[in-house]
Order: C-alpha cells, then structure tokens, then sequence
C-alpha cells in the first residue's frame, strides 16, 4: 500500500463532508460502531451539526486518494489541569486498511493538535471487547484512567434521552 496521507479535514469542502459521511456510515454498521445503519434523519444532521458545533476537530487518512480512517474528535477542558483536551469520540479505519498504520496515523495527528492548543491530554472511550482497538490505543500510549490510586479506575457512564 502507499503512504497514508492525513488532512485535517474541512466540512465546507464538498470531498471531505462526504467522505466523513461515508466513513461514518460504515462505521455505524460495523459491530464496534453500533452495527446499525444510520437513520435517514441523522445522515441529513450529522455534516450539518459537526460544521456548527463549536469544537469539532476532524481527521481523514487516504490512502491513493481514497478515504480508508476517520477521527471525529471535539475539544473539551481539563479543569484539574486548566487546559484544553481532545476527546476522540470516533475513530474507525475501513476494514481493507486495518494493520497498516492508519489507526496511528491518526492518533499522532490528533496529539500533535492537541500539543498545538497547548492541550493536557487526548482522551477516548472504547468497547471492553475491541481489544485489537485497545491494543493501537495502548502502543500509542493510552492507559486506563486513575487519578488516585485509592479511588479506583475510572469509569465511563451514558444516560441516554
């Protein structure tokens, strides 16, 4: 395979909305991104609602000018720190991509950026089941939350509405 070519992406341009759409939409069905299509409401929204939210920060990697991994990620705040984080909210590479590096790619493109807006860290969530996932996040430098040992790992919650 060629090398992969990162670009922060910009919605405003036609091939990089549609390409995150589309990645998206084949994430949606993957079994780690849910492993159902996206309804016909959230595919009119999604483009739309990541160009005004206000910390949207978007990655592509191509591969011979074909999109192959996507990183949806939004700047948050630390406010033990009192900096500026990214959160990786999505991060999916095509199936036929996997095991060339695109997964890493991204990720330092991601903490380069963070770097960048003088950010304290680069934080996500991942299935406990995908472990091949894991295992990028970790050879990347990702470890399992604990700010005090006597506390405990810390867990991610969602309530749904």
């Amino acid at each position: 395979m060629s090398d992969v070519k990162l670009v922060e992406a910009d919605l405003a341009n036609q091939e990089h909305a549609v390409a995150v759409l589309t990645l998206v939409e084949e994430f949606s069905t993957d079994p780690m991104g849910g492993g159902s299509e996206l309804t016909s409401q959230v595919r009119a929204a999604l483009i739309p609602g990541l160009a005004a939210h206000p910390t949207t920060v978007l990655f592509l990697a191509y591969i011979d000018g074909q999109a192959i991994g996507v990183a949806i990620c939004f700047i948050g705040f630390s406010t033990f720190a009192a900096k500026s984080l990214i959160n990786i909210h999505d991060l999916f590479v095509r199936d036929h991509a996997r095991g060339q590096g695109v997964a890493s790619a991204l990720i330092e493109a991601i903490t380069q950026k963070t770097r960048a807006i003088g950010g304290c860290k680069v934080t996500l969530e991942v299935q406990s089941n995908n472990t091949r996932a894991q295992a990028v996040y970790r050879a990347a430098g990702f470890e399992q939350a604990v700010y005090e040992e006597a506390a405990g790992t810390v867990i991610f919650l969602t309530k749904p509405l």
